[in-house]
């Protein structure tokens, strides 16, 4: 399966859509040069919808972790939202939930964000 996202820019946060699989470096060079766009437009507060993310490996770790610290250096945050208990587990097994701020909803994510 193939990794893909989508990004939907509202006026002082973004969604990032995240779907497939994460298992390659590489895979995550797109989304990671749309992040450094956005924190260019000072849009540095992302909602991350990780519903339709099958998979993911400690690639995939590596590329959350770069995009919430691309987010706090520019003065933002990043929660990560809608986890498969696949995922979610391995949140917790790597202890990244104390690093990352996360949601059940997309509405508790924004929440989180202090948008809308």
């Amino acid at each position: 399966m193939v990794f893909e996202f989508d990004i939907s820019k509202q006026v002082d946060y973004a969604v990032i859509h995240l779907s497939g699989e994460l298992i390659e470096k590489g895979q995550a060079f797109g989304l990671l040069e749309h992040t450094e766009t956005l924190t260019k437009e000072n849009c540095n507060k992302w909602a991350i919808d990780l519903e339709k993310l099958k998979y993911m490996n400690s690639s995939g770790l590596n590329t959350l972790i770069q995009l919430l610290t691309k987010a706090r250096v520019a003065g933002g945050e990043a929660v990560l939202y809608n986890m498969n208990k696949k995922i979610n587990e391995l949140i917790l097994i790597t202890k990244l939930h104390t690093l990352f701020k996360v949601a059940e909803t997309k509405e508790d994510a924004l929440k989180l964000l202090n948008v809308n």
